[in-house]
């Protein structure tokens, strides 16, 4: 998620942000804010001052017109607001992101998409310049491949079935949409470069229609692409968006997308939603049981885990007849929701019931303590039961 700023006073208009320049703050510091909106409307052209990374004396002797811009807009509300991190570091966004800024530093461009929008739509956005609001969903990829991925039918169904809404509107969320969706793994290079090659080309036609045409959103364009796949005549309106928003040229890229990712996942063309999810949700506990083993199916390893050494087999045997000491012992996240998909891997995994101290010995410096009260939260939204024996299962 983008930064949250809890401070009217961060935003600037354009003509703000040059003045500012022109009275010797550094560009660097005022990049353009993206929100959701200007991914599914239009740029809105607001930027932001963003101070991360700097003492309150750096920003005063440094940037002396930001500092005193920022000490008398967002000091005196922030200053009323009871986290106490919100009133001490007042010249900061409320939310900076440091983990996101980590994963993105070394990327020229990410993939994007709005939380909440009524079509699941990615696009490549540059890190040079640029600031990602939280109504945005920073995906810290460059590879054309992951956005062929992510614009396929095959996510498209997958969020709209374990995503949530706001309101009538659909939510991307990271934890219960983007984290437990089963990526294809071991995709021959050849195919994986056809993915690229056409997701580059679906982006790039996108930008250049909206580009051509001010009055042309993404929203637009695919409210008459879901029209086209409901076979249903076109409005008058929804023609004119057609004929110069080159919607069937969208259209076509996006079929050519699920027929390659069709083919990543060695799956025929052709599947029904409802056997699309039905292989989904299988491939989802296939890939739980592997991470409960050790084996990883890293996205981006060598910023995930560039030590990662996968077990010397793959040819996992999931079919122990007592719980056993793991292979390789896990790392414990730091957030519940982590928690919580890590055990639940665990548990299926097992191919029998696990006590609390069964499930900690697969996470470094866990004991029973630790896991219950995450097995206690599994089984009170439904996904483990509690035996009388005081063990768990999937």
């Amino acid at each position: 998620m983008g930064v949250k700023l809890a401070g009217d006073g961060f935003r600037l208009t354009e003509d703000e942000r040059l003045a500012f320049i022109a009275n010797g703050a550094m560009s660097n510091r005022l990049p353009r804010l993206i929100a959701g909106r200007d991914v599914t409307r239009r740029s809105q052209g607001r930027y932001v001052i963003d101070a991360f990374g700097m003492s309150e004396a750096e920003l005063r002797e440094q940037e002396p017109v930001l500092y005193q811009h920022l000490a008398n807009t967002v000091k005196p509300r922030r200053q009323t607001l009871k986290r106490k991190s919100y009133r001490d570091l007042w010249w900061i966004f409320a939310e900076p992101r440091p983990a996101m800024r980590n994963a993105i530093r070394d990327l020229d461009r990410v993939i994007v998409t709005s939380e909440v929008s009524k079509h699941p739509t990615f696009v490549f956005e540059d890190t040079n310049g640029n600031q990602f609001d939280g109504s945005i969903i920073v995906l810290a990829f460059d590879d054309a491949a992951m956005l062929g991925f992510l614009s396929s039918k095959f996510h498209s169904l997958w969020k709209h079935k374990a995503g949530g809404t706001l309101e009538d509107r659909p939510r991307y969320q990271s934890y219960d949409t983007f984290d437990p969706f089963p990526f294809p793994a071991d995709v021959p290079d050849p195919l994986k470069d056809e993915i690229r090659a056409e997701a580059e080309a679906l982006d790039a036609l996108r930008k250049q229609v909206l580009t051509e045409h001010d009055d042309l959103t993404l929203t637009k364009l695919y409210n008459v692409l879901e029209a086209l796949r409901e076979g249903r005549a076109l409005t008058e309106a929804e023609r004119d968006i057609h004929d110069r928003g080159l919607v069937t040229l969208i259209y076509q890229h996006h079929d050519t997308i699920d027929l390659l990712v069709a083919q990543a996942y060695g799956w025929p063309a052709g599947l029904s939603d409802e056997d699309i999810l039905t292989r989904l949700v299988a491939l989802n506990k296939e890939r739980a049981a592997e991470e409960a083993k050790g084996l990883i199916r890293w996205l981006r390893p060598e910023y995930q885990a560039p030590d990662y050494q996968a077990p010397v087999s793959q040819a996992l045997d999931f079919g122990e007849a007592a719980a056993v000491a793991p292979d390789n012992v896990l790392p414990w996240p730091d957030k519940l929701p982590e928690q919580v998909s890590a055990v639940a891997a665990v548990l299926s995994a097992s191919p029998i019931p696990l006590a609390p101290q069964d499930v900690a010995r697969f996470f470094k410096g866990k004991r029973a303590a630790t896991v219950k009260p995450v097995l206690d939260a599994i089984t009170a939204i439904g996904q483990a039961r509690r035996l009388k024996d005081g063990r768990f299962a999937a």
